[in-house]
């Protein structure tokens, strides 16, 4: 950097940053960064960001070519994606789904945007490990809407979604694609999807089907004795009791992505997922930032092995007074990538996990921790991290080596499958 162009080149990422919503990167040399120059002694003047607009030609012709679509379609769908959030098209989204009385799934990596309040919710689309009928009513669907998706190994479930391209509209921030042929440029997905509002014909079959097909899930069932170890359904019944407006749940990457999707989130409630690499440790420091950032107490779930990858961040939780409630799930090993492909190096040396948080406090700052073995224990320990909100909570919950979510070994034996064939064409899902 040089001291001339600094003033220019640090606007330029800022404004690079919340018009892309995308981090950059801003690097000054040690020797520089206590140096006057005047570009900075001067009155800073604001620079003024302008909103993207859609070409109208374009978006005219996107909305024509998609309504005529959706009139030859029996039961359409509406499906949320993770690019969302980059386009900054959610209430646009929220308001063409209470218009089209279209079923409305998430992707998911998409959780947390959508309200799950919303009309006609059919919960998370995600192939074989999708939300109870969710995926029957997508799937066979003759067209169903993707705002904003990402396809990916993880999120296909080892590219085994039975979903055709023919059927397909796929908005992304600044294109719609309709089927195998048509693609329109220069048009804002917020924009797109407000104006389509206005205009589409409403359908309810989609939700309809499902309401026919739908049949409410039995509750989680209680241990015979109070003593027993901790199910891991157990535990997420618990937490979904402690879920509220002020709430944001960090899901690991893990058997907690499958638990956490099944949290029926209320209205307000934060959720982070990240399922782009499979990163295991990612959400210890992305808890760090975020409850940094927030006024809401953040909700961790995070497992052994991810935690021993980035446990050192925990101390500057700590020196910072966060009051997140985390909780290590004990369970001995790396149990999604047990699903995946089993072995020893799947299996983790086990630390005291509340010493080595203790450790980090050294008697300094505000912790609470705790161990739990079974249920009585773990609502105890609940109702003591509700009462402590000016600390950081940390519940070690211990489970059984094997007890996983149905949806984990689904997912697990499927990509196991896909990591093993022959490279396939670009347009498989």
């Amino acid at each position: 950097m040089c001291m001339d162009d600094a003033h220019e080149l640090v606007d330029r990422a800022l404004s690079t940053a919340l018009k892309e919503s995308k981090p950059v990167y801003i690097s000054v040399s040690c020797n520089l960064a206590g140096l006057s120059h005047p570009s900075f002694i001067q009155e800073h003047i604001p620079f003024a960001l302008v909103s993207k607009m859609s070409n109208s030609v374009c978006l005219n012709a996107a909305l024509e070519a998609t309504l005529k679509k959706l009139e030859s379609a029996v039961k359409p769908v509406l499906i949320g994606g993770p690019k969302l959030r980059l386009a900054k098209a959610n209430k646009a989204f929220v308001t063409f789904a209470e218009a089209s009385g279209f079923a409305v799934a998430t992707m998911p990596s998409a959780k947390g945007q959508v309200p799950e309040s919303l009309s006609k919710f059919i919960g998370t689309y995600w192939g074989a490990v999708s939300s109870p009928f969710c995926l029957e009513i997508v799937e066979s669907s003759d067209c169903y809407i993707f705002a904003g998706p990402v396809f990916n190994d993880y999120s296909s479930v080892g590219y085994s979604l039975l979903i055709k391209k023919s059927n397909m509209i796929v908005l992304e921030p600044d294109t719609v694609s309709i089927g195998e042929e048509e693609e329109y440029g220069c048009v804002q997905m917020g924009e797109f999807l407000n104006e389509l509002a206005k205009r589409v014909v409403p359908n309810t079959n989609a939700y309809d089907n499902y309401m026919r097909i739908f049949i409410n899930g039995g509750e989680v069932p209680k241990g015979e004795d109070i003593n027993d170890a901790i199910r891991v359904n157990t535990l997420f019944k618990h937490i979904q009791e402690i879920l509220t407006a002020d709430s944001v749940v960090i899901a690991e990457t893990g058997d907690s992505w499958f638990n956490c999707q099944r949290l029926k989130l209320p209205d307000g409630c934060g959720y982070e997922f990240q399922m782009q690499y499979g990163s295991i440790g990612w959400s210890v420091g992305a808890l760090l930032g975020y409850a940094q950032a927030t006024k809401k107490r953040c909700i961790a779930c995070i497992g052994d092995g991810s935690f021993q990858v980035t446990a050192q961040d925990l101390s500057t939780m700590i020196r910072n007074q966060q009051c997140s409630i985390i909780f290590l799930i004990n369970n001995g090993g790396y149990t999604i990538e047990v699903a995946i492909h089993d072995g020893p190096y799947n299996v983790i040396k086990n630390w005291s996990y509340t010493g080595v948080v203790e450790a980090f406090q050294n008697g300094e700052g505000a912790l609470w921790t705790k161990k739990v073995t079974n249920e009585e224990e773990l609502a105890i320990a609940i109702k003591i991290a509700q009462e402590k909100v000016d600390m950081l909570c940390f519940i070690e919950v211990i489970c059984h080596k094997d007890d996983t979510s149905k949806e984990l070994l689904e997912w697990g034996s499927r990509v196991a499958s896909a990591n093993g064939r022959p490279p396939q064409p670009d347009d498989v899902y």
